[in-house]
């Protein structure tokens, strides 16, 4: 939607001009790329309150790096779920699992991709809960802690993390970006709808 007034970014904390797409972002409103952008999701996977300041940029991508995009998709949490990854130049795969979460979809996705491509990669993303946990190393301090969150609890999904995390530490040539997601990406809207299809599959 549109701004009609004057306002400040929830997010960001720049000015937002009537006319500017905005989004609604925790108890505020926000630049519509702001709103996504962000920390709005916790380490433990849950709703966070959307941080104060400038986006934090994206990781760093070694040069050349393929973009693999990545989805995962559930009916109901849990429910029947699906993952999927693609590439551009056609390379895709996919698959589901009967009872499952949305989290652990999107973690799946990003771990099959990283599985099945070797050199360097840029996973593209709409999961924040995937991205920020490599952008905000949030798993530096699973693995110190022992598997458990900053808030003491043991880490979700901790079977799909462990590998996923291993491979990418050990490999050194994976990045992660976020991608709003339904938002007219064509390679976002191929692997959800992939994942989609997945999930139907296995219902």
């Amino acid at each position: 939607m549109t701004a009609k007034y004057a306002t400040s970014c929830a997010v960001c904390a720049s000015a937002i001009r009537p006319g500017v797409e905005i989004a609604k972002s925790g108890s505020g409103w926000a630049h519509e790329g702001c709103a996504g952008s962000t920390a709005d999701t916790a380490e433990d996977g849950t709703a966070a309150r959307p941080a104060r300041s400038a986006p934090r940029p994206e990781l760093p991508a070694t040069d050349g790096a393929l973009e693999v995009w990545t989805d995962g998709a559930c009916s109901g949490n849990p429910g029947p779920g699906g993952w999927a990854w693609a590439t551009q130049d056609g390379r895709q795969d996919s698959g589901g699992e009967a009872r499952t979460t949305n989290q652990r979809m999107e973690i799946r996705a990003a771990l099959e991709a990283v599985r099945a491509l070797p050199g360097p990669l840029v996973v593209v993303s709409d999961s924040t809960y995937v991205v920020n946990c490599f952008r905000d190393g949030w798993w530096k301090g699973w693995l110190a802690r022992g598997w458990t969150t900053s808030a003491r609890k043991p880490v979700v999904s901790r079977d799909l993390w462990e590998p996923l995390i291993a491979l990418v530490t050990e490999r050194g040539d994976v990045s992660f970006r976020w991608v709003k997601g339904h938002s007219g990406d064509p390679m976002n809207d191929l692997v959800d709808a992939l994942a989609v299809e997945q999930s139907r599959a296995v219902a």
